[in-house]
């Protein structure tokens, strides 16, 4: 079998987050763009964390009672980060990512530096698109 990697279908333009950003900008930006998380990066582009729907929604609900700002993206992301490289496997990430619960993952090079975002549906639509033109090839194999 042909190897997919993850380069082939990753996202090399994510929305990234700032650990300084407050939530509140970070659930607008969530609510543009339709992620349901992203990755918190430094100055230079080093990925630091990862923050998710789920934490901003958690956070804007306290956000509601207290009816202030109370939390910047570095006080909710998580620091440890499950990351995949551009070379990587499409096939072993999706066997990853029904062990593990994350939807989206960075993509990094082996510096640490971030170079897009890779979810669920990306690797579905990768093994989806290989099946079907496996499918078509055998198809057409058997027609000689």
């Amino acid at each position: 079998m042909q190897s997919i990697n993850v380069n082939e279908y990753m996202n090399a333009s994510p929305v990234t987050f700032t650990k300084n950003m407050a939530v509140e900008e970070a659930s607008l930006r969530f609510l543009k763009t339709k992620q349901t998380g992203g990755p918190v990066v430094d100055k230079n582009g080093k990925l630091i964390g990862f923050i998710s729907e789920s934490d901003v929604l958690a956070k804007m609900i306290e956000t509601i009672y207290y009816k202030e700002h109370i939390a910047d993206v570095g006080d909710i992301m998580r620091n440890d980060v499950l990351s995949v490289k551009p070379y990587d496997s499409i096939i072993e990430l999706g066997q990853q990512m029904l062990k593990d619960k994350p939807k989206v993952y960075p993509v990094i090079d082996d510096d640490g530096n971030l170079l897009g975002t890779i979810c669920r549906n990306d690797v579905l639509h990768a093994i989806d698109k290989h099946i079907r033109a496996n499918l078509i090839s055998d198809k057409a194999h058997a027609s000689y």
